[in-house]
């Protein structure tokens, strides 16, 4: 069997090809740019790559001598590209399903913030779990997201604000690295709040004075720490550390994320923390223009960001500097939807040639798994095509976590990573809203088998 191949998927009704020219990413024209193979199969190798695509029996006649681990009959269905999630949250402790009924009652944002909900809350029990309670419902969150057909997702820390817990959070996502068969994005997102109030479990129901969200980050600095003395903190002490760890080979980050926000860490902040991560070789991949028109995409581009998330409240100069820079706009659906903001402008990013790419924002403050989900909500509200949300949630996704030369399209020689749909089109993966779990059939990650329905 050494000689053989891992997987033959045979006789396909689609297979779909995202980057039909061997693309990078997809700026503008994802339609053109997507092409369908109809009747074709796949090979996917030993070492967990594709090894063939195209007419089924082309592949038949090339590959009659050779023997596979196993054969998979997809008459009648569709293969595709596994999904990326390029933005989430996925290790924390301690839900917050209470703030979903404060939100449904009028409560914004910063009005459970106030009330010592939001980031904190989530914070303090991160805090209070160990290591393996933190890595048992990441591994749960992390299988919920595989059976949706994710097959590389980006996981940020920033739920602990502290070394400690910052270290434990990535310790865990570290460990999910190297024993599960998702492909994972690690970033540390040390600078996700500024802690302005410290309270504990067993006072959850009383409402501890922090300070406002919309108030200048140096005032009030309740804990210790202002804006500036956070950042000096993560400058002088996280980084550092994680330089240490990531040479011993301890722990591997990829990316940095800071939330440029008014009230949290302003342009000159996030200025000196992203720069820092960058000279001890972190990749940039930051929130910006969430609430407040921030100009993080004017940032970012000076900073030779990669990608920067959410921006609903990007500028136009902010998208076009992004065009130019070829810098990703990772965009949160589900985040506009839950928090009832306005949607981000996808169709003015796309038409000015922006390499737009999907996230779930997965956290206790959005819960959602499915990027089809993801895809319908990014069609529906934000008016992308269908074409379009694929290539968001797949090659572009890849692309803004520096991973499209292997991850995010069906290619020889790229990653076998894919899922088989029941279905004779490909479009039902996102036109179903919520019916992936019945069509989806099949998720193949790193050429392995890890859900069959």
């Amino acid at each position: 069997m050494a000689d053989g191949h891992r997987l033959l998927l045979e006789n396909a009704r689609q297979v779909v090809l995202v980057c039909a020219r061997g693309e990078r990413f997809l700026a503008r024209d994802a339609l053109r740019s997507l092409a369908v193979l109809e009747g074709a199969s796949l090979v996917v190798g030993t070492d967990g790559f594709i090894k063939a695509i195209g007419p089924a029996d082309a592949i038949q006649k090339q590959f009659s001598e050779e023997t596979f681990q196993e054969r998979i009959d997809c008459s009648g269905k569709c293969i595709l590209p596994g999904l990326v999630d390029a933005h989430t949250h996925p290790v924390w402790a301690g839900e917050r399903v209470h703030e979903f009924a404060m939100k449904l009652a009028g409560a914004t944002y910063m009005d459970i913030h106030q009330a010592g909900g939001g980031i904190n809350f989530t914070v303090e029990r991160t805090r209070q779990a160990s290591e393996e309670e933190l890595f048992s419902s990441f591994q749960q969150r992390l299988g919920c997201m595989m059976r949706a057909g994710t097959t590389l997702v980006e996981c940020k820390s920033g739920y602990g604000l502290s070394l400690e817990t910052e270290l434990k959070m990535l310790r865990v996502i570290e460990r999910a690295r190297r024993e599960l068969d998702i492909s994972i994005s690690a970033t540390y997102c040390g600078a996700h709040s500024v802690p302005k109030c410290s309270f504990s479990a067993r006072h959850s129901q009383r409402q501890p004075r922090c300070a406002r969200m919309d108030e200048p980050s140096e005032s009030l600095p309740i804990g210790g720490k202002t804006a500036t003395e956070a950042a000096d903190d993560i400058i002088n002490n996280h980084l550092p550390k994680l330089k240490e760890l990531g040479r011993n080979g301890e722990i591997h980050v990829d990316n940095i994320d800071v939330f440029c926000e008014k009230g949290v860490f302003d342009l000159d902040s996030t200025r000196r923390i992203l720069q820092s991560g960058k000279d001890i070789g972190l990749q940039i991949n930051f929130h910006g223009d969430e609430l407040h028109p921030m100009k993080a995409a004017e940032l970012g581009v000076e900073l030779g960001a990669q990608a920067i998330s959410h921006l609903e409240e990007v500028s136009d100069e902010g998208i076009a500097a992004m065009a130019a820079a070829r810098c990703s706009a990772v965009l949160l659906p589900t985040t506009a939807y839950m928090l009832r903001l306005k949607q981000p402008r996808a169709r003015k990013m796309l038409d000015e040639g922006v390499i737009v790419a999907l996230g779930s924002d997965f956290n206790p403050n959005a819960y959602c798994f499915a990027m089809p989900m993801v895809m319908h909500l990014a069609c529906v509200n934000m008016r992308m095509s269908m074409p379009e949300a694929l290539a968001a949630a797949t090659i572009n996704a890849a692309y803004a976590l520096g991973k499209s030369h292997t991850h995010g399209s069906l290619e020889v020689g790229k990653r076998g990573d894919l899922i088989i749909i029941n279905s004779s089109r490909w479009e039902h993966l996102i036109y179903q809203f919520g019916g992936h779990h019945e069509l989806i059939d099949y998720v193949i990650a790193k050429g392995k088998v890890i859900y069959k329905k």
